[in-house]
Formats: structure tokens, sequence, C-alpha cells
């Protein structure tokens, strides 16, 4: 055979020089597609020494090689581990311990199984243990079966939060709660300050308008903040209350999915991943209401103008079919109250979110239920009944005038008058404090004085201007009785202007009369001449 010929050949297939050696070498490491080139060679009673030419392998191997069966698969890996070629695993010797444990518990976890291994000796890595769990865990043989929905039948919500980079290189985490129909694929997104109970019921109702109705079901991924207590499988031994109690107002079934069991939540199943895909990981905002912006003309996007890729067709389509399925929504944001267990303090307040709540005198040391609102709290205690405006946690105490009359009329003594009067200016907040710290030392004497007519201004002015008038006060640096007048005046004054400019603005314009020029002789002389 010339060398041209045989140049020709190792070019035809592929050769690749390898030294053979004794024992489990190199020969023993061939690729499977190389075995497979030489038993082809062999097929066609090509010399053995001509093959070794060719294929650079040593004439023993090829040899071996005719012996073997005829190569199936060219997976190299597999057939490694098939062979034990290489250094042995440290976790091979406790190949039949694990599959032993697996054969009377197919289910136990892989910690579980890790955890028993180190008790009998292993020493060595995870990633080794996990790969020897993996291939002698039994496969599941059950067809994996996608939960979709009927029109009207469910709904999916969840949960979810990213990182976004403003413009300006500031980076926040925005939170979002999202929901779907999962028939129609009809989607709602808002963002969120928080993962709360709250922040999810509220949401949930404002996506059942966005919605048109409410589904039969609707379908969450277990988060604690409405699960407070798992049971096996699917099964839920305790709901938050808040949630139960808004479930039970819109009469809509809450369906938890079962831990480790994506397929049951359909084809949107990754709907928090697709939001963040789809939406969050491609754009950049100018700012948060650029953000808001953007998300509300994408949802309008996907809703109305972007047939979705399971469907082939556009949700607000699938959307309409749906409506006669879909139910009255019973609540709105704002209407949607929830009850909360208090209890009165002996000093007449409620405490809720870290902030003070007057109530009557008599209702002190009495269990009763807050309403909350988004924008107010109406507080039931025995037979009294107080609706306050909603403050945030760490809000100045809120008071009413009429509980501070009856508080104050409740108190016996002049000496105690006067420091419930004291009590109730200071708790205005630290600027209140500011001020009457510096009457006091600077006029000792005229302390209870100064407490009557500071008390006396806020008997005719509300907790708000009040607060705002001593602050500015402070903030210019008059701390005096006079100084917080003139700023409530000021403040009076500014108000009833206001008042003013909205009613004129209200009161309808009268037509202003058509006055009609008077010609004038040389206006005359022209029209004539026309």
């Amino acid at each position: 055979m010339t060398l041209l010929a045989m140049a020709m050949g190792a070019m035809l297939f592929g050769t690749v020089a390898v030294s053979g050696r004794d024992g489990r070498g190199a020969e023993d490491m061939l690729p499977l597609l190389k075995r497979h080139e030489i038993q082809v060679l062999l097929s066609v009673a090509i010399p053995l020494d001509a093959i070794a030419e060719r294929t650079g392998v040593s004439v023993a191997t090829i040899k071996r090689i005719r012996d073997e069966a005829p190569v199936e698969h060219v997976d190299d890996r597999a057939e490694h581990r098939k062979r034990g070629i290489g250094r042995p695993s440290k976790a091979a010797p406790f190949a039949d311990d694990v599959r032993a444990w697996l054969e009377e518990e197919p289910d136990l976890p892989t910690q579980e199984l890790l955890r028993r291994a180190l008790e009998k000796g292993y020493g060595g890595g995870k990633s080794a243990f996990y790969s020897l769990v993996a291939s002698a865990r039994p496969a599941r043989t059950a067809p994996v079966v996608r939960f979709e929905g009927l029109p009207g039948e469910s709904s999916q919500h969840d949960f979810g939060h990213v990182d976004v980079r403003f413009v300006d290189g500031t980076k926040k985490r925005v939170h979002f709660f999202a929901s779907r129909l999962k028939y129609s694929r009809f989607v709602a997104v808002t963002l969120v300050p928080n993962e709360r109970v709250e922040t999810l019921v509220r949401t949930l109702v404002k996506h059942f308008r966005e919605f048109g109705g409410v589904p039969l079901l609707a379908v969450f991924d277990r988060p604690r903040t409405i699960v407070t207590k798992s049971g096996p499988g699917r099964e839920v031994e305790q709901f938050n209350t808040t949630f139960a109690e808004v479930m039970l107002e819109l009469g809509v079934g809450a369906e938890m999915c079962a831990p480790r069991s994506g397929n049951q939540k359909g084809s949107v199943e990754q709907l928090v991943k697709w939001v963040k895909s789809s939406f969050f990981k491609w754009r950049m905002f100018a700012d948060e209401r650029d953000l808001e912006a953007q998300l509300a003309a994408w949802v309008r996007q996907v809703n109305f103008e972007t047939p979705n890729r399971a469907t082939a067709e556009i949700p607000e389509a699938r959307r309409q079919q749906e409506l006669p399925r879909l139910r009255p929504v019973r609540l709105t944001p704002e209407t949607l109250a929830m009850r909360v267990p208090v209890f009165v303090g002996p000093t007449a307040e409620v405490m809720f979110e870290g902030r003070a709540y007057s109530m009557p005198p008599q209702a002190a040391n009495v269990p009763g239920t807050a309403f909350v609102y988004e924008d107010r709290l109406r507080i039931v205690a025995g037979r009294h009944e107080v609706e306050h405006a909603r403050g945030k946690p760490g809000d100045p105490p809120a008071s009413l005038p009429e509980h501070r009359a009856d508080k104050l009329a409740a108190v016996h003594g002049a000496r105690a008058r006067l420091y419930e009067k004291r009590e109730q200016l200071l708790r205005l907040g630290p600027d209140a404090l500011a001020l009457l710290t510096a009457l006091t030392h600077r006029a000792p004497t005229r302390s209870a004085e100064h407490v009557e007519r500071l008390y006396a201004l806020y008997e005719e002015h509300d907790d708000d201007a009040m607060r705002a008038a001593i602050s500015r006060a402070v903030a210019r640096g008059t701390l005096t009785i006079s100084a917080v007048g003139e700023a409530l005046s000021s403040s009076d004054r500014a108000k009833d202007e206001r008042e003013l400019d909205r009613t004129r603005e209200a009161q309808p314009r009268a037509p202003r009369a058509h006055v009609a020029k008077k010609r004038t002789p040389r206006a005359e002389r022209k029209r004539g001449a026309r």
C-alpha cells in the first residue's frame, strides 16, 4: 500500500494516534466512534496491520475490539461509567446501601440519604454522592399531567420580586403581584410595597375586578403569607385568618399546589419567571413612575394585542368567552375591610401597626375589633364605635377632640386636669416637647398659664393644624405661644382663600354680553363704497 493511499485512508476515517500499553490504558478509553470505525474496517476483511496503520491503534487493541459486541451508541461518558474507567468515586462503596434505602423508601430525600451515608463513614463531597443517588433512584414511570383550566374555572396568583437599575445608576428591589386566568391567559400585574397578607388580598380583589369577575378557584403556590401550617401533600392545616375571611367573603375557593409539583399549575406555572424575563429583563427605567407606565403598557399589549404562544389567540378574545362563567366581584379594594382583634388599653387607646388611636374613656379595658380599610380604621369596642384616618407605622397618635374633652372631664382635681392637658399636648410630637420645655425653663412660674393658653388653641384646631403650627414655630426658632397662634392664623387665612377660590371656580360664569361697535363716519363711507 502506497503512502498516498495510507494518507487518504487516514483522512477518510479520522485517525487519532493512540499509543498502546498494557492493562487498563488508552486502548480501553478509545472513543466509541473510533471503535465503530475499527469494526467497520474489520467487517470488510482488511488486514489487521493495515487497520493499525490507518487508525493508529495497536494490533492487540484491534483484536480485542474484534471480539467486542457492535457499537450501539456513542455516549463515551456512559460507557466509561459502565466499564468503571477512571479513579473510582468515594461514593461508589455506598451504592448498595443507597439502592437498599431507596428500595425501602423510594421518595426518600437526597439530603436524608447523605446524612445516613455520613453516619456510615462517607467522606466524599456532595456532588459525587448526589450523582450516585440520581443514577440509583428509580425513574418515575407516571406520565406528566398538565392541569389546564376551563373557562371561568381557575386563576393563578403569586408574588415576585426583582432588582431593577434606573438610568441614573440607582438600584432598587421591586415587588410585584401577578395574576392570570388559566383558560384565557389574561394577566394582571401590580407593583406592591411588600408581600404581606393585606397587600395580597387587596391586590387580589383589584385583579379580580380587572378580570371582570371571580373564577371558581384561585390557585396559590403555598406562600407562607397565607399558609401558616402545612399538612401532608397538598393539605393545609391552618390558613392565615385574614386571607381565609377575605376568600370566604369573595366566594372563591383557595387551592394550594403540592410542594415540588409544578405541573399542577398548568401552562402558567412559570408566571413570575415569565414576567421577569419578558418585561423586567430587557427594559430600562428612568424612575419609578416610568416603571409603572411601562408596566401598564406592557400588560395591555400582552392582553389585547399579542397572541399567546400556548393558545395562539389574543387573551382578551378568550377572556370574552370566560366572562359568562365569571361571577361578580363582591368587594372593591376600597370597601375591603380586614377584621383585626384589638384591645382598648387603660389610657383609652388602641394600638395598631405601631400607632395609637383614641377611644372614649368609657371604652377603656374593653376588647374590640378593628375594621381596617385602605385609608381608614373603624374600631368597635362594646357599644362604642369610632372611625379614624389610617396612618403609617410610627405616626403620632391619632386623637379626636371629643375623646380629649371626655377624658379631661373624667379627670378630678385642677392639678390632674393640668397634667392631662400637658400630656395631650406632648402627644403632638417632639416639636411640642421642645416648645413646652423651652417655655417652662424660660418662665417656670408661668408654666401652667402656658399650658392653658396652648391647650385653648388646641381645642380650636385639629391635630394636623396644631402639629404643623408648632413645627413651624420651632423651625423658625420662635418658641412662643404667640408664634404658634400666628402660624395657625396664617394657616386659617390660607385655608379660607383656598375655599374661596374653589367656590369661585365652582360658580358658573355669566356669558359676556356682545356689544356692537359703533361705526364711525369713515367706516360708514367705506361700507357705502363697497
